[in-house]
Order: structure tokens, then C-alpha cells, then sequence
């Protein structure tokens, strides 16, 4: 679970430490205290996307840091080779500079913000507001079921081969031309092929050319640079040069080397200065004769480089690239020209590949027709239990209207039907559900959702839009019940279920020194009785208060009620 939350130096945050608990916390506020920032930070030690807007006024940088314990194992801790540290406490840590570089560490140890999400995934999983349009968009309505049934392993199945269909359709449509266009796609190609194969390219031919042309400009001040160090190694005709002088130096060392063990030292030096000098003045000779060039050499090696030019603008930015240019021609001209026999044998893994397909694609759509049965179960158990006890919810599947019935996402097209109200028929969600209807309906899949997975804290960010009275209560008593299995973290401006939370949190603006400022406080009784008078009437009258701690022995008497069933 989340267990300590630091911020510092996010929005209107300057710095504040939040010490979650197990169970229901409930964090509360006016609109606009800082609520969001609460659950942004969060985010961003999720691995979530960041901006250095988020830095606040006159800070250099921003960071948030959380302390997780008591976590289950993830499959992000095997794959990484890495996890909680002997104490079993995970710290997870990330800065956002002005600059907009990220730094992001796990127990100290660096990590992408990639991975960071990866393992943020595994950790939390927030339901915010924006859910409940995702709810209206059936687009999404396929994707929850398939959490739901977890049918990870058959769509993977079936994308495999569906994948391998398309890919061989589309070999197929290529060679599937009429006769007129066959005719003039060999014609280019053939064209295309001769030309580059007339070039007789060479793999590194142009930067070799490359670097003779500048030889070959700078001809004449390079003979004379090594002209000149040959001379002044051997003297040339007109007198001793450097080797002969060191020779000389050898012999008149070695013969005082007689009388002196110093001299005879030295003398050794000279020779191998010798020998060194001789074997340079052997690489400056080499190196002579490749200076060497013939009259219209230079004109020869432009107009050759020209040509490699023009032909790397046509088919590509090197002669390594034209090279596998010029292959792709030859394998394409050779499909057109044997056509018929590719054609044959396309069809017929085609239909090999098809049949696969729609083979994996049945066993997936019938794997999430059984899904939608108990899934339509569970959410209208949940539904009545939030206050919804009439309402019809219902998976409706359609053929997908594409060819051979099925594209990347299967053979099903899916969307979720509901009816409120006894006697009306099932409609689309889109249609006929309201605020408060869409934030339970919302509530109950995640709820179930939740259950296919291992994340120990669930965040709720007013997730509550729409719904009063009798409904409110049923959602907070929803909320508690789903925090007696994980940790739940809810920002709500209901009483009724700020009432519910076994920790309170307020989060209140204020000013100090010119400078606006967020703080959250962890309230007692007497400060919670206080925070709900305000939730229910806006101000803290006896009467508002009287009612306050009304709520809060209704929720105790119900909490107490819910462990002793337990």
C-alpha cells in the first residue's frame, strides 16, 4: 500500500507529507484547494506524463517521492530483478527539473520513466472523472471486457494470426495488377535495374573517391610537405639528412663507449633513434608514390562522383542503400514476372492463414461471450448494492462489419446496454444513463474489475459526480467495502462519504508572505465533525454539526457492523 506521500514545490504545494493508512482514506476540500495536485503527484511517481508547469513559481524543481509497504509480488519486480528492500519497503522517487528533464529512481536506483510507468501500472490504478465518458464511448466497451475475461492469451493467439492474413492479402493485392500496369511496372523496373547495374556501385566507393579528390586538389602542397621530409631525413643529393647525422652520432658515442659506460648507453639510444628515423623515412617514400597521379585523373574522379550523385538522389542517401535498392527491384521484377505461380501460392496460404484465424477468432469471441454472461451478473449485483436494484446491464455482441468478419480486435463488436427503470428496454448506456447513474455504473466495473488484478491501492477521484442522498450513502458503504480488501484513496465533496473513510485528509488553501499555498491536514474527530458541517451546509453551526456526528456513529455503527460479519 501507499504509505507516505512527500511533496514538494508542485503547483501551490510547497511542501507537505502525507501519511496514508490501510483501509478508506477520504481526502477533502473547497474546489480548487489542491485536491488534484494530491492525485497528479501520485501520478507522476507513476510514471505518468509530467510538464515543468507543474514546478511551482520561483522553484527550480519539483519532486515527489512515496513510500510503499506490504506489497504482493509483481511481475515487475522478476523482470527487472529488483524489489522491496529487507524492511519490504518500496521508495519511489521523481524530480522534474526546469528544463523538463525527469529524473526517476526506485530504492536508489535510476530508472527510465518508461519503466517507471510499467511499474506504476502495478501499483495504482486511479478512476478519475474522465472514466465515466470512456463508459459513454463504446469503443472502450471491448477492451473492458476483455480485462474483465482475461483474454490476454487467445487475442494474442488470434493477433498473431490475423496479422499474418493481412500481411499476405497485401502481397497478394500487389501482384494483382492488369496487364497495362504489369507491363509498365516491369518496364520501370527494368529500367531502374539497368541503371544502377550499369554504375557497377561498389559498397564505400564514394567516401574512397571522396577522400582521393581531396588528395588530388592538394596535390601539390602535399609533394611538397613530403618532398621536403624526405630530404630532411636523407639528405637527398646534396648532403646528409637526419638518418646519416644520428649515424654519425652512433659511431662517435660508440667509440668513447670504450671508456665509458654512459657513452656506450647513449650510443644504443642514438642507433635506435637511427633505426626509427630510417624506417620513417621508408613510410614518407611509400607515402610518395601515392601521390603520384595522371593527367585527367581529377576531371575522371568528379565525373564519377557526379554520376554516384545523381543516382543516390533517385534511390537512396548511399551506395549501400542503392545496392538494396537495386536487390528490392530485382526480387519485385522477378515476383511480376513468375506472378502467376506467387499468385497460386499466396492464395493458398492465404486460405490456410484465413482459416487459422477465424478459427482463434471463434474460440476469443466465444471465450468473452461466456465473460459478458458473468460479467452482466456481477455489475447488476453491484448496481443494487449502489442504490441501482431495478436496473438491466447487458453485453450485446454484433459481427464485425469487415471483411471476413473480423479485423485487429476480434470477430466481436461489443457495447453495454442498460435499462434503469423496470418496463423499459435495453438501450445503449450513451443514451439513456445519467450523471449519477454513469458515476455507479462506473463504480461497479471498476469494482470488478479490480478484481482480476493484484494493484493494492485504488484512488477514486470524485468519482461520485451526480450522485445524493440514499445513492450517496450506498456508495460510500461500496467504497468501505472495496478498501477491506486493498487500499482505497478518495477525493469526494460528499459527507456521506467522507464520513465513511477510516482516515480524513483536508486539503486547504491559504496565503502567507504574498504567496499562495496548499496544505493537508490529517483530521481528528472533533476536526472531521467540523470539515463534514462544512461538506453538508457550507458553515459550522451546532445544528450542522449535531448532524455531522450523526454521520459519522451512522458510519462507525455500519463499519462495526461490517468487520463483526467478517
Amino acid at each position: 500500500m501507499l504509505s507516505l506521500l512527500h511533496i514538494e514545490n508542485i503547483a501551490v504545494i510547497s511542501q507537505a507529507d502525507i501519511t496514508f493508512g490501510q483501509g478508506f482514506n477520504v481526502l477533502t476540500g473547497e474546489t480548487g484547494a489542491g485536491k488534484s495536485i494530491v492525485i497528479d503527484s501520485i501520478g507522476a511517481i507513476m510514471g505518468e506524463r509530467t510538464s515543468r508547469d507543474l514546478i511551482r513559481t520561483g522553484a527550480k524543481a519539483a519532486r515527489v517521492s512515496a513510500l510503499f509497504r506490504d506489497l504482493p509480488p509483481l511481475p515487475w519486480f522478476e523482470e527487472q530483478g529488483t524489489g522491496p528492500d529487507e524492511n519490504g519497503e518500496l521508495l519511489i522517487e521523481r524530480s522534474i527539473q526546469a528544463d523538463g528533464k525527469n529524473a526517476c529512481r526506485v530504492n536508489g536506483r535510476p530508472l527510465l520513466v518508461t519503466q517507471l510507468r510499467e511499474l506504476g501500472q502495478q501499483l495504482v490504478n486511479v478512476h478519475g472523472q474522465h472514466d465515466g465518458q470512456q463508459l459513454l464511448d463504446e469503443e472502450c466497451h471491448l477492451g473492458y471486457l476483455d480485462s474483465f475475461g482475461r483474454t490476454q492469451d487467445s487475442f494474442a493467439d488470434f493477433s498473431g494470426a490475423y496479422a499474418q492474413v493481412r500481411e499476405l492479402r497485401r502481397e497478394r493485392d500487389q501482384l494483382r495488377m492488369d496487364d497495362g500496369e504489369k507491363a509498365r511496372r516491369m518496364d520501370t523496373l527494368t529500367y531502374q535495374i539497368e541503371e544502377l547495374e550499369s554504375a557497377q556501385l561498389r559498397e564505400g566507393e564514394d567516401e574512397e573517391l571522396s577522400q582521393r579528390r581531396e588528395v588530388l586538389r592538394n596535390a601539390e602542397r602535399l609533394t611538397d610537405a613530403v618532398d621536403g621530409a624526405w630530404q630532411a631525413l636523407t639528405g637527398g643529393e646534396e648532403g646528409d639528412g637526419a638518418v646519416s647525422l644520428l649515424m654519425e652520432a652512433g659511431n662517435r658515442l660508440s667509440q668513447g663507449g670504450k671508456y665509458s659506460g654512459d657513452l656506450q648507453e647513449l650510443a644504443e639510444r642514438a642507433e635506435q633513434l637511427r633505426c626509427d628515423a630510417d624506417d620513417l623515412a621508408e613510410l614518407v617514400r611509400d607515402l610518395r608514390g601515392t601521390l603520384d597521379f595522371y593527367p585527367g585523373e581529377l576531371d575522371e574522379l568528379e565525373e564519377r562522383l557526379d554520376r554516384l550523385y545523381r543516382l543516390k538522389k533517385k534511390y537512396g542517401g548511399t551506395v549501400a542503400e542503392m545496392l538494396a535498392y537495386l536487390e528490392k527491384c530485382r526480387q519485385e521484377l522477378d515476383d511480376i514476372q513468375f506472378s502467376e505461380d506467387r499468385l497460386n501460392r499466396l492464395d493458398k496460404e492465404l486460405e490456410k492463414a484465413l482459416s487459422k484465424a477465424v478459427k482463434l477468432g471463434e474460440k476469443l469471441s466465444a471465450q468473452r461471450h461466456k465473460s459478458a454472461e458473468e460479467l452482466a451478473k456481477r455489475i447488476q449485483a453491484e448496481l443494487k448494492a449502489l442504490d441501482m436494484p431495478k436496473v438491466q446491464f447487458q453485453v450485446e455482441f454484433s459481427p464485425k462489419d469487415a471483411p471476413d468478419g473480423m479485423d485487429a480486435t476480434g470477430m466481436d463488436t461489443v457495447r453495454f446496454l442498460m435499462s434503469a427503470n423496470v418496463g423499459e428496454a435495453l438501450k445503449p448506456i450513451n443514451k439513456i444513463a445519467s450523471g449519477g447513474e454513469l458515476s455507479r455504473i462506473m463504480l461497479a466495473l471498476k469494482n470488478v474489475l479490480a478484481e482480476t488484478e493484484q494493484v493494492a491501492t485504488l484512488i477514486f477521484d470524485e468519482v461520485d459526480t451526480g450522485v445524493s442522498g440514499r445513492a450517496a450513502v450506498k456508495v460510500a458503504r461500496k467504497l468501505f467495502e472495496v478498501s477491506r480488501g486493498r487500499q482505497v484513496l478518495c477525493v469526494t465533496h460528499l459527507p456521506q462519504i467522507a464520513a465513511m473513510g477510516d482516515v480524513h485528509f483536508s486539503v486547504e488553501k491559504g496565503e502567507a508572505d504574498g504567496r499562495t499555498f496548499t496544505q493537508v491536514e490529517r483530521l481528528d474527530r472533533d476536526r472531521r465533525k467540523e470539515e463534514l458541517a462544512r461538506l453538508s451546509g457550507g458553515q459550522t453551526t451546532a445544528v450542522m454539526l449535531e448532524g455531522a456526528e450523526e454521520l459519522l456513529a451512522t458510519a462507525e455503527d455500519y463499519k462495526t457492523g461490517a468487520k463483526k460479519k467478517k
